[in-house]
């Protein structure tokens, strides 16, 4: 912030009249109840806020999956995105797969050639040039691409994501018709809906040993 000098410009500051200040954007949450088959195992918020031009993405998510009333499984990821438009500027996320512990940074650079983004996860050092996107399920505009990062590995997967068609599925208690895509290209294809206005709405895919994990938005 330019800081103001000299006693005329602090004069001036204190007899102009005040400018009205721009309403705050409020932050959008998505709180998702978390199923392995029918069973729940825990949930993933995402908030979404303004912060100085840029969009904040955080995540949070906590699963437990319990067999006999015995942990046999625990996940936990937390991390923060930010975004310039459609574009990722930064990255922080940790996640414990089970007791085994993930650290990926993402930082952008301006070069000459223009700005890339420096994705660090323990040693590995990955450069992607342009503009780079997450799994940001959150944004349609996830949906037009062709190579996604995955926040939890820093790893950048190639990917084809196909719309299914419409659908009516249960949002928070009630029917809604939703638009249904699929993406391929991750191990297990992932399938997203979406309302008519582009909210996202849920997610389905299939895990290990032929389970089903299903995100309902609450």
């Amino acid at each position: 912030m330019t800081r103001r000098k000299g006693f005329a410009a602090l004069l001036l500051a204190l007899t102009m009249p005040a400018a009205a200040a721009a309403p705050a954007v409020p932050a959008q949450t998505w709180n998702f109840r978390v199923f392995l088959d029918d069973a729940e195992i825990g949930k993933h918020r995402f908030t979404l806020r303004e912060d100085g031009g840029e969009r904040v993405l955080t995540s949070e998510a906590r699963f437990a999956v319990k067999i006999a009333f015995i942990t046999a499984y625990r996940y936990l990821h937390d991390a923060q995105e930010r975004w310039r438009g459609n574009c990722l500027a930064g990255l922080t996320a940790r996640t414990n797969d089970d007791g085994k512990k993930n650290a990926v940074d993402g930082t952008l650079e301006t070069t000459q050639g223009g700005e890339r983004l420096i994705v660090t996860d323990g040693s590995r050092r990955t450069v992607l040039d342009g503009c780079a996107m997450t799994f940001a399920y959150w944004n349609p505009e996830m949906l037009k691409q062709g190579r996604l990062l995955n926040t939890q590995t820093g790893e950048t997967t190639p990917v084809k994501i196909t719309a299914v068609g419409e659908e009516t599925i249960a949002v928070r208690g009630a029917p809604v018709l939703a638009r249904r895509y699929q993406v391929s290209g991750p191990p297990q294809p992932i399938d997203l809906w979406y309302s008519a206005a582009g909210e996202w709405l849920g997610l389905e895919s299939t895990v290990g040993g032929g389970r089903r994990l299903r995100y309902r938005l609450e």
